[in-house]
């Protein structure tokens, strides 16, 4: 038998899921539904946990970028459409992956690249670099970034 929680309990709960890690509205009101909380309740739990600071959006952007661009590697494209799936403002989005340091985001490309090229088979010199644009665009980056950061791959002596 499932256990009815009230409507204070659900808050609780709710908090708690906010303070474990960063969340947005779409996750909370995803996590709400599971709940099976009901329309007006939802909405009165997203309203308090907004007020109190359990969710806030901006500081949700700027985490997210933070995590998928060290961690996971990926580029700004992928992150801005990563974030538009979660129903945030496109001016929040912008601002968050703004704070990415441009000498950082190409070294991490460059870094990427390199990796890959170990384990690269190709027969000839635009197989390679077309095998490493596709690579670097699956992770987001944009192509002005991949040209530049392709090219000086290839002007970099073999033995470094």
């Amino acid at each position: 038998m499932k256990k009815e929680y009230s409507f204070v309990e659900l808050l609780h709960k709710a908090a708690s899921y906010c303070s474990i890690s960063e969340h947005c509205v779409s996750e909370v009101e995803d996590k709400l539904t599971a709940w099976g909380i009901t329309e007006a309740d939802k909405h009165k739990i997203i309203d308090h946990l907004i007020a109190e600071d359990f969710i806030n959006e901006k500081r949700y952007c700027v985490f997210f970028v933070k995590d998928k661009f060290r961690f996971n590697k990926w580029g700004k494209i992928k992150i801005s459409f990563a974030l538009k799936g979660k129903k945030l403002d496109r001016k929040l989005i912008d601002d968050a992956i703004n704070i990415i340091d441009e000498g950082e985001y190409e070294e991490m490309l460059a870094s990427l690249l390199k990796t890959k090229l170990v384990g690269l088979k190709y027969e000839f010199e635009y197989e390679k670099q077309g095998k490493l644009f596709r690579f670097a665009q699956s992770r987001g980056f944009e192509n002005n970034v991949i040209e530049q950061a392709i090219r000086s791959l290839s002007a970099t002596p073999k033995g470094e």
